[in-house]
């Protein structure tokens, strides 16, 4: 038999990342948005890091798509998640709620450093297993203009911190240093290893 795994997300880039290393994956997709069940809430606890944080959501998502398997009649492969964030000064900025939020966040990292937190989670019966990626970007000045005709292009709306590196956003970028495919959303070397633990052979 063929060794696949299934893979909780409905980002396309995560799709193609793991096409891109040949890894074969079934989506497993979660009736409702995950992000209603407590288990799986994208709400920052009090206090918690945006390294703790980006680690507990990419954990639940696992956990959350190990647990639907035993409820559902599917092949019992492991369960892979992810889930992508940025710190700014120690603060969480995930997805922008609408244009001008994707704006006010684009304007904050202009010209200035930040850090992409991608944590890659697997999940298989009781076992959970996860690792954190972690990248600094350097954005060049970007004038009010060009960050609204970015932020009208829709590009930003999906995406943490208002920005997708594989795409225009990448004119931006003056600077990286760490994981291209983690700054993406799925570092590819941490998720080959998260792999291999789970017997996954590459």
């Amino acid at each position: 038999m063929d060794p696949r795994i299934y893979l909780a997300s409905r980002s396309p880039r995560r799709r193609e990342l793991l096409t891109q290393i040949g890894v074969r994956f079934d989506l497993l997709l979660f009736r409702g948005d995950p992000r209603e069940d407590q288990e799986v809430s994208e709400d920052c606890l009090p206090d918690e890091s945006p390294d703790a944080y980006v680690v507990r959501v990419a954990r639940a998502k696992a956990r959350f798509g190990a647990d639907l398997l035993k409820r559902r009649p599917l092949m019992p492969h492991p369960v892979l998640a992810a889930d992508t964030t940025l710190d700014v000064d120690g603060e969480v900025i995930a997805k922008p709620r609408h244009a001008a939020d994707a704006e006010a966040i684009l304007a904050r990292l202009s010209g200035r450093g930040h850090r992409v937190l991608t944590a890659v989670a697997m999940a298989r019966g009781d076992r959970l297993e996860h690792r954190l990626s972690v990248s600094e970007v350097r954005f060049r000045p970007l004038s009010a203009d060009e960050i609204r005709r970015y932020v009208q292009t829709g590009d930003p709306m999906d995406k943490a911190g208002a920005y997708g590196i594989q795409g225009r956003a990448a004119i931006f970028v003056e600077e990286i240093r760490g994981s291209h495919s983690g700054i993406v959303g799925l570092p590819l070397c941490q998720t080959a290893l998260l792999l291999r633990e789970f017997g996954y052979p590459l």
